[in-house]
Order: structure tokens, then sequence, then C-alpha cells
């Protein structure tokens, strides 16, 4: 893990945690939404280490919380201070394993409204289906329905959550019937905003403009 990085703007401040598992990238995905957020005038700050949720002060002072952090621990103050952040009014946002596989303990996951279960063997193509009661949603207002060849995600969701997107799982062997399984969604937790996206889990999945938009859109929702 390598030193904190800051890129200096001014406006509205974005914080960047990420590390944990390398397999989802998480600095070289990160940073590529980092200009994104700069020519929309956020200061980007980044932190390798989750001893930035201890610190409560700079958490109130942050408008969107970025996480791309998969697997690893985080201890009940640093979950408890993160979720009381959010509930103030500090943004969160994150796709694929980096907010829903992260920190399977002291009720993370009750703040992002899903966690990961399993997903089929490697990548293969799939559609993604906008949620037609959330048409007008500024996440996905505008969009088409989507394909792409990556990793589909089962997940355990949360019911208080709008739920953008869909992705079709078929039946098999052991499911005698298709499951349409949340794949992007938002809430509201007190006065802040979570956004959560499946997809992401390797650059070329942002090649997708669909991916992009909605993910840009999802930053920008998700902050104070």
């Amino acid at each position: 893990m390598g030193a904190c990085t800051t890129l200096t703007t001014d406006t509205r401040r974005a914080l960047v945690v990420r590390c944990g598992w390398d397999g989802h990238q998480p600095v070289t995905i990160s940073d590529g939404f980092a200009p994104f957020l700069k020519e929309r005038g956020f200061t980007v700050e980044t932190s390798d280490d989750l001893a930035v949720y201890e610190d409560t002060e700079r958490l109130a002072a942050t408008d969107l919380i970025v996480q791309c952090w998969t697997m690893g621990t985080i201890t009940r103050e640093q979950s408890e201070h993160l979720a009381a952040a959010v509930r103030a009014g500090t943004g969160l946002a994150g796709r694929h394993g980096g907010i829903v596989d992260s920190f399977h303990d002291h009720g993370y996951h009750l703040l992002t409204g899903g966690r990961f279960v399993m997903h089929p063997p490697g990548f293969h193509d799939h559609t993604y289906h906008l949620s037609p009661e959330h048409v007008d949603h500024p996440v996905i207002a505008g969009l088409d329905d989507f394909a792409v060849l990556t990793e589909q995600y089962w997940v355990l969701t949360d019911p208080h959550i709008d739920v953008l997107a869909t992705t079709t799982f078929p039946p098999d062997e052991l499911r005698d019937r298709p499951a349409a399984m949340p794949a992007v969604w938002a809430r509201t937790w007190g006065a802040g905003r979570v956004f959560v996206s499946t997809i992401g889990h390797k650059p070329d999945d942002f090649d997708v403009s669909q991916v992009r938009t909605l993910t840009e859109r999802g930053l920008l929702w998700a902050s104070r």
C-alpha cells in the first residue's frame, strides 16, 4: 500500500478510500474517476487506511466518500463513524466488490443496503435492465438497457432501497425459475445518500457508455 495522494481543486470534498483485494484494481479504477470529479469541482483525496473512518471531523467535512475496498475487516468504531457521517449528510458511493463485498461485520451492510453472495465462474455476457418505476431517476434517466461481458453478482438486498437496474439469472440445476437480481440501487440513510453499482470488476467494464454514465451520475447523486 502506498502513501495517500491529494489532488487539489476547490468546492466540494471527495474522499476515496481504497485498498483490499488487488483483483478489483482499487487504485486503477478509482483513479479513472478522479478527473471526472475534479472537473465537477471536487477536491479529491485518497486514503489506503481505514483509520480515516475514525476521524469524525474529516468525515463530517467530506461531501462524498467513494469506497473501493474489497474484503477486509472494519472495526466497530470505524463502521459506526462511517454510518453516522452518512446519516448526517455525507454521501457514500461505490461499485462492485469495493462496496458490497467489504467488511462483513458490525452492521456495515445495513448502510450499503446489500451484500455480495456469489457470482458464476468467469465473465459472461449478460444484460442489465433499467427499472421502469425509476426511469426518471437522475442516475438512469435517458439510458437504455445494456449488456456487459463481466462478472454477474448475486446479492442479498435491503427492502429499503430504490432498485435502478436488475440483471436476470436463468434457471439452473438449483433454481427452477429465473431470478431478477438488483444490480444498481440508490438509498437514503438519514440525511445522506448511498449509491451502489455491482458492475465494474475490471476497467474495461466502464468502456460501456451506460456503465460509465450511471456510475458518474451515481457519484454526483450521492454527494452532499
